[in-house]
């Protein structure tokens, strides 16, 4: 195995690892966020190190450059299950416009209002 690839899986067993004790933080302490954002949130100061940012880079690296197998049990699933598709497709389609439309009202609101607190009588956009 070349250093690359060990670095690698150095890098996944710090994600595994760090989402693990994300669900243990979650779960022991009854937290609202779900363990892998906690873990995370964990990653983030670890990221300086630059020991730990190589290992981390180089899975990112190999996840990212084979990211678009991680859809095929999607498209298997969906293949698996037209008639619900059939059945349910348009319903499925107005919840997911909609709580696309809801997302993007809500983060333009945010940002608004974040651009609005920073700058008070500057809200000129570019």
């Amino acid at each position: 195995m070349t250093d690359h690839g060990l670095e690698g899986l150095k890098g996944m067993a710090w994600l595994l690892v760090l989402q693990s004790l994300g669900e243990l933080l979650a779960h022991a302490l009854v937290l609202p966020f779900p363990g892998p954002v906690i873990g995370m949130v964990l990653l983030l100061p670890l990221l300086r190190v630059p020991g730990i940012h190589r290992q981390v880079a180089a899975c990112a690296g190999f996840l990212l450059r084979h990211l678009s197998l991680l859809f095929v049990p999607v498209a298997v699933g969906v293949m698996a299950h037209l008639g619900l598709l059939a059945t349910y497709g348009v319903r499925i389609l107005v919840v997911i416009t909609l709580s696309t439309w809801a997302g993007l009202a809500a983060t333009a609101w945010t940002l608004r209002a974040v651009r609005e607190r920073s700058a008070p009588g500057d809200n000129k956009g570019p």
